[in-house]
């Protein structure tokens, strides 16, 4: 019995596929929404003033690193805790697969929100003249609070000899 439970618990982990197979449909879903910006961005880009263009292109920075942390846990999430990729020998193989545990990619994961939340707020204070004082300071509140988060999990992951790279 007990070795029937075991083996049922390792096997559900396979549950988990269908969710990162979710995450590269959430992928596809902001590649296009990104390159529906674009389209709306091109044709009227000598219209826009400067201010208004780097809010776009910050927008469209912010999806790029989301697009990134989507890769990095849908990847490397499918390869910590369902089953190890086969990448066929010549194909080109991302430098950090099979290199990431749980600690590394949480480190990972922090240091993109903080900087989803950094390009979030500079857009914020970049349109501040139309935003309330007490909205603004609950962006930069929240946005200390992520920085606050992800150093407090570095420090926890130093302190436990696992010194990572951010």
């Amino acid at each position: 019995m007990e070795s029937f439970l075991e083996n049922l618990l390792y096997a559900s982990r396979w549950l988990l596929a269908p969710i990162y197979l979710g995450l590269s449909l959430a992928l596809l879903a902001l590649a296009m929404k990104f390159f529906q910006e674009l389209y709306h961005l091109l044709p009227h880009v000598f219209e826009r003033s400067e201010a208004d263009l780097i809010l776009v292109l910050l927008s469209l920075i912010d999806m790029a690193l989301v697009g990134g942390l989507l890769v990095m846990v849908m990847i490397s999430g499918f390869e910590n805790f369902v089953s190890q990729l086969n990448i066929k020998a010549g194909t080109e193989k991302l430098d950090w697969l099979g290199k990431m545990d749980s600690g590394s990619l949480k480190m990972k994961v922090a240091a993109s929100i903080v900087a989803i939340s950094s390009i979030h707020l500079l857009r914020m204070f970049m349109n501040a003249q139309q935003i309330e004082n007490d909205k603004l300071m609950w962006y930069v509140l929240i946005h200390i609070t992520f920085v606050v988060s992800a150093f407090a999990m570095t420090m926890m992951e130093k302190g436990k000899g696992g010194a990572r790279e951010i």
